[in-house]
């Protein structure tokens, strides 16, 4: 088997697609697989297991195969091609793993895949999508399981240095996985079982003929003749007398077991009776007991009540305030906003009089539009400007464009804050209509319970009006069985006293002349008894017997039928209560139609979170385009001021050149601010007093809501207010309470509970104990009843039994002797000195052999030193023979334990096991060629010349055209094999990296 390439796609901690090159690494025939810890060089080889058998080796089989590190759409899958047989081969894995759903949110579970094709006339072939086909085609021709391909080809050398000093029951654990010898343990297993069966066989052959005495004793129950026992002083189980005994001594039995029947047939009527009379006794006290218990509850949950109405009432009066101060709101509002409008303007107008003359400061509106007239008209008698006077003109054309820029952005901004002004009322609006769908939703919920447990409440009153329908059919049912059973029961009795009477007769039939009298002995038969007229014979008696029988299991059927339909009908009682089915049908209804319409009040909810998210966004929109314009303004107002600073240096000019007289351009400049500022004071003092009217109309609007509304002031209904979900809350308790005290109310109005409380305390405990003593009486002498009918059948059947276990005991005795013999041999003990069961026999084979191939390699490693040994020396102290190792040392000659190697040594020595197991499990599975090995780790306990031994032994299996893989952190290694895959951890997962002979 060689491998060509592999490719894993978020496999453990392997985020994306990786893919090995076998054949690029493999060209040098050894090459070096590093990492540090945790990177992931084991999941590689956990790959290469998966892809073949469809899971990891043993000791990681729980290790989650889904890398953590990949994303929720990249599947987990494992693409392996290799051939195998002479066959190219490729194997698609993706295991069973989570994916998001294709259309919604949520997640879904992909199933596990195994795809298997084949490379044929130059193009790839599906073989199989079936797993245990696939499975199987891969196992046949690789010839090994997943624990030898594991122990094999993925070389674990830690668990091999652990096998040098493991005891020999431990090495039995891991060559019993790896050389299939369980039909060598079957063979064990069946001769102990064999072994085990003869000698129960002999065992209850010997003790049967005492036991049936014993039985016999038992099947009589307290009758004193049984109690005397069946067997004389001294007698034993090969006495001839004991048969002729123990059958006088079941016939005096059946005698007396006849007149205790018909007394217990007596005692039983009389205890049916009473049974029946106190089961219906309890039942009513457990109805009066319940009724008691619900007026009770009732009361105390009235008087509690009472106690609690000073609360609901101070909660009422809350309520009822906090809903009369959420009229005052909307004025409220209105008044902060009015409010806010004239300290705003108020500010406005301060800052739009500091540029007027000292003389227009304290003037109103009206003067000030008169003083801005006169300006104007002063303006309009000036003569044509010069050429500043033009530039003058064009600067007043560009202020009156920043000043229209500035009009836009200006009514943009105030258009926002009109709509921001009244975002806080539509957003608790739009959360209001989410809160009550989801208010609706959890409404639905809690109905969704309450209408489950009275739909099981529903079906279990059905149930009950069903079972106790049934039950009165099967009580008529059992009493009609009763009258058959007593009367076949009374035949039976006539006819075996009557056959008893002539059973002389009967013993007389059956003697012959010369063969002995089983009563006395005798051998002669002088006068044997003679039949009567009407002679009573044993198929007459058998008959009574089976129609009693018969009559007696049909009364028994219909007895269990009454009690298992009684019981279920109580069942059902508990769980449905007395209620009539319509009624609890009626209440069900009414349930499911209010779930129905929480559904439906429910199935809002993502329309109005809709809106909800809608609303915001506007919000969030309006909010930015307010920015905006507000920059804006800040730039245009930055523009105009350059404006008026040009305006003002152009009156210098003019100023200037004539001298102290002012030109025209300079006294329209001035004229024209002039004009411009006392507009702007003027417009000023008409919004602040547009403002100022606003805020008293919006003072007045609330002083009569509150007073509306019961408040002495408006500070008083702001103060009242509360929030939405405390007048919820105030609202719902409210509801409540009124639902409880109607609940209560009903209860204790209600006629039958008043009467059951009218009557004295019921005792349900004292009914209860009552049934039972009825009940355990009933037991007794239905018991007792049915040990007299059925005693004198068993001595019979008894008899019998001691008659053929006798003639059976002697071949099972033989066969016995000759299993025990065989089983000891098998099992390691007896005859087998060396105490080696028959598996460990076959392994000890296998060791023998391994350690023969091991030797060839450590004796190499180890320059010759070391080679290993098998040893079948039987141990000590009960310890299991024939699975040692042995380490002989050349240099002193002598044998030692495999434990005394150092750390070095252990793991060379368990490499060279390793590589032999390998050699000896490819020959035990048919000579599969094996051209890929893994060896993991160990490395770092050599010197550099043991390494280099080492190295030299891996890379002579080349000879064999095999490709040999090392894992290891040994930084040596590096530098000493040039074919290098290397794994690199980092936080979004591990990658892989391939480094070949040729490359620096």
């Amino acid at each position: 088997m060689r491998l060509h390439r592999l490719t894993l796609t978020a496999f453990g901690p392997f985020a994306g697609s990786h893919t090995v090159d076998f054949d690029e690494l493999s060209a040098a025939g050894l090459f070096l697989l590093h990492g540090a810890t945790g990177a992931g060089k084991t999941s590689v080889l956990d790959g290469v297991c998966f892809a073949l058998y469809g899971g990891v080796p043993g000791s990681r089989q729980g290790n989650r195969l889904r890398s953590d590190h990949a994303g929720q759409d990249t599947l987990t899958e494992v693409v392996l091609d290799l051939t195998v047989g002479g066959r190219r081969l490729e194997i698609t894995r993706r295991p069973e793993q989570p994916r998001p759903k294709k259309r919604g949110s949520g997640w879904t579970m992909e199933k596990a895949v195994t795809l298997l094709r084949e490379h044929t006339a130059g193009q790839w072939r599906a073989l199989s999508k079936s797993h245990q086909e696939a499975g199987e085609e891969l196992r046949q021709l690789i010839g090994m399981s997943r624990e030898q391909f594991c122990q094999v080809v993925l070389l674990p050398q830690g668990e091999f240095a652990t096998f040098l000093r493991a005891t020999a029951t431990e090495r039995a654990a891991l060559l019993g996985k790896l050389f299939d010898t369980r039909r060598f343990k079957a063979v064990e297993e069946w001769l102990r079982a064999e072994r085990r069966a003869a000698e129960q066989r002999v065992a209850a052959g010997d003790g049967e003929l005492l036991r049936l005495a014993e039985r016999m004793g038992q099947a009589a129950g307290d009758d004193p003749e049984a109690l005397a026992g069946p067997l004389p002083e001294g007698a034993a189980a090969g006495d001839p007398e004991l048969a002729a005994h123990i059958l006088r001594w079941a016939a005096v039995l059946a005698t007396t077991a006849r007149e205790r029947a018909g007394i217990a047939d007596l005692a039983v009527t009389a205890a049916e009776g009473a049974h029946e009379q106190a089961q219906r006794e309890a039942e009513a006290v457990r109805e009066l007991a319940v009724r008691q218990r619900r007026h009770a509850a009732a009361a105390r949950r009235a008087h509690d009540m009472a106690g609690e109405r000073e609360a609901r009432a101070r909660e009422q009066d809350l309520l009822g305030t906090a809903e009369r101060a959420a009229t005052v709101a909307p004025a409220l509002e209105l008044r902060e906003r009015a409010a806010g409008r004239q300290a705003r303007t108020a500010a406005e107008e301060r800052s739009a009089r500091a540029g007027l003359p000292a003389g227009q400061y304290e003037a109103g509106a009206e003067q000030l539009a008169e003083y801005e007239n006169r300006l104007r008209e002063e303006l309009g008698g000036l003569a044509d400007a010069d050429r500043d006077e033009q530039r003058a003109a064009e600067l007043a054309h560009d202020r009156a464009r920043v000043e229209r820029e500035a009009a836009e952005d200006e009514r943009l901004t105030a258009d926002t804050a009109a709509w921001l002004d009244g975002w806080e009322t539509e957003r608790l609006g739009r959360e209001r209509a989410v809160d009550a769908a989801q208010s609706a939703a959890t409404r639905a919920a809690e109905l969704s319970g309450a209408l489950d447990r009275a739909r099981r409440r529903l079906d279990a009153a059905r149930e009950r009006d069903s079972h106790a329908t049934a039950l009165l059919a099967a009580q008529d049912r059992l009493r009609t069985a009763r009258d058959a059973a007593a009367d076949a029961r009374d035949h039976w009795q006539d006819v075996r006293e009557a056959r008893i009477n002539g059973m002389a007769a009967e013993l007389a039939a059956q003697l012959s002349p010369g063969e002995g009298c089983l009563v006395c002995g005798a051998t002669e038969h002088p006068r044997p008894a003679r039949p009567a007229a009407r002679q009573v014979g044993r198929a007459d008696e058998e008959a009574a017997q089976e129609a009693q029988q018969r009559t007696a299991g049909a009364r028994d059927a219909a007895q269990e039928q009454v009690v298992h339909l009684a019981a279920a009908r109580d069942a059902a009682l508990a769980a449905a209560g007395p209620e009539p089915a319509a009624e609890l049908a009626a209440a069900h209804a009414a349930l499911e139609e209010e779930y129905r319409a929480a559904v439906r009040s429910a199935a809002g909810a993502p329309e109005a979170r809709q809106a909800l998210d809608r609303a915001l966004a506007e919000h969030a929109r309006r909010t930015a385009d307010r920015g905006d314009a507000e920059s804006r303004l800040a730039s245009l107002t930055t523009r105009r001021e350059l404006l008026d600073r040009e305006a003002a240096e152009l009156t210098a000019r003019l100023a200037r050149a004539r001298g102290a007289h002012a030109t025209v351009a300079e006294r329209r400049a001035r004229l024209t601010a002039d004009a411009r500022l006392a507009a702007a004071a003027a417009g000023a003092a008409r919004a602040a007093q547009e403002s100022a009217r606003a805020l008293k109309e919006a003072d007045s609007d609330l002083a009569d809501a509150a007073y509306k509304a019961g408040f002495p002031t408006p500070e008083a209904a702001a103060e009242a207010l509360l929030p939405e979900t405390e007048l919820r809350r105030l609202r719902q308790r409210a509801e409540e309470w009124r639902r409880e005290e109607a609940a209560v109310t009903a209860e204790l109005t209600a006629l039958e509970l008043a009467e059951a409380a009218a009557l004295p305390p019921a005792d349900p405990d004292g009914a209860r104990r009552a049934v039972e003593t009825a009940t355990v009486r009933l037991r007794g002498v239905t018991a007792r009843q049915s040990a007299a009918h059925t005693a004198r059948e068993a001595l019979d059947r008894l008899r019998a039994e001691a008659l053929r276990g006798t003639r059976a005991l002697a071949p099972a005795r033989e066969e016995y002797a000759r299993l025990r013999r065989l089983a000891d041999l098998a099992t390691g003990a007896g005859e087998n000195t060396l105490r080696m069961e028959l598996e460990t026999y076959v392994l000890a084979a296998r060791l023998e052999q391994v350690a023969a191939a091991a030797s060839v390699r450590l004796h190499r490693m180890s320059s010759g030193r070391y080679t290993l040994v098998h040893t079948d020396a039987r141990a000590s102290r009960n310890v299991k023979s024939g699975l040692g190792l042995m380490v002989v040392d050349s240099w002193t000659g002598t044998e030692r334990d495999t434990a005394t190697l150092s750390g070095g040594e252990t793991f060379f020595a368990s490499l060279a096991l390793a590589l032999g197991l390998a050699d000896v499990v490819t020959d035990e599975a048919g000579g599969a060629r094996l051209d890929t090995l893994f060896v993991d780790e160990g490395f770092g306990s050599l010197d550099e010349q043991t390494l280099d031994e080492v190295l030299d032994v891996l890379d002579g299996l080349r000879e064999r055209d095999r490709a040999v893989g090392i894992v290891s952190h040994v930084a040596e290694l590096r530098q000493r094999v040039p074919a290098q895959l290397q794994v690199v951890k980092g936080q979004r997962g591990s990658a892989l990296r391939h480094r070949t002979a040729g490359e620096r």
